[in-house]
């Protein structure tokens, strides 16, 4: 295992966190289990900065530390007048432009990757509203909204806040394309494990994507303040063989 993906096991480990689920856990820190290829980049990118984080906190602490300790009063009485030093100049400027590279260059690639696909299996365009979502398949004229169970009506095993009565079904493996929008007040369509937030904005038509790896039923909710009922628009999404979702289509439509 890479270091840099060590120190994310090594604090998930000391806190007790379970982060291998697709919902959201108590105490839980770090990320939920990565669903997609961009989430899996964005979780390479966060330990990347986080071992950077990590080596240049201790270095300047224990800089400090030395500089605190080698010219206190005590051993430095007389105290040096000089103001410059060029080789530590260029140290000093080199070092942050090569941190800043190792940073940028895997930012940009995962920026460019995550932004847009050419080619999708399957388009859904997602309109917000207040408060819920709705849903088109273009492809198959399917259209439905999607909105949050109440708790009355909630049935064992289903989710508080996070389950709704038409959840989103799609293929497993197949790379979906989302067109966001808007009818009233500016939305953001989120789901952490597969790693994308795109704000829904009236009078534009934003475009994400992402591409499923495993079966299961992944959440997420409206990431914006779009208003009094904000944290009750939750997003289900259940990714299913194709035979399923073939099924559920016909049903569908019929």
């Amino acid at each position: 295992m890479a270091f840099s993906r060590f120190i994310p096991f090594l604090f998930i480990a000391l806190w007790g966190s379970n982060a291998g689920a697709a919902t959201p856990k108590p105490w839980e820190i770090g990320f939920q289990s990565a669903a997609t290829p961009t989430m899996e980049g964005l979780t390479e990118m966060h330990n990347l900065l986080l071992v950077i984080i990590f080596v240049v906190g201790i270095f300047v602490a224990l800089l400090l530390f030395y500089t605190l300790w080698r010219f206190s009063e005590k051993r430095n009485p007389i105290p040096s007048k000089v103001s410059h030093n060029t080789f530590i100049e260029i140290i000093w400027t080199l070092v942050p432009v090569l941190v800043l590279v190792v940073i940028g260059v895997p930012s940009l690639k995962l920026l460019f990757f995550s932004d847009k696909i050419e080619n999708a299996d399957l388009t859904i365009k997602v309109t917000g509203r207040q408060w819920y979502w709705t849903y088109e398949f273009p492809d198959y004229k399917i259209e439905f909204d999607s909105r949050m169970i109440l708790d009355a009506d909630l049935k064992p095993g289903q989710l508080r806040l996070l389950d709704v009565d038409n959840p989103v079904m799609v293929p497993v493996g197949k790379a979906v394309r989302l067109l966001l929008a808007s009818d009233n007040v500016i939305h953001s369509f989120a789901v952490p494990s597969f790693g994308i937030k795109k704000d829904a904005v009236p009078g534009r038509l934003n475009e994400t994507w992402f591409k499923v790896n495993k079966e299961g039923t992944y959440y997420g909710q409206c990431s914006e303040l779009c208003g009094t009922k904000h944290g009750f628009m939750p997003i289900a999404v259940k990714v299913v063989s194709q035979e399923q979702f073939d099924d559920w289509v016909k049903n569908h439509k019929s």
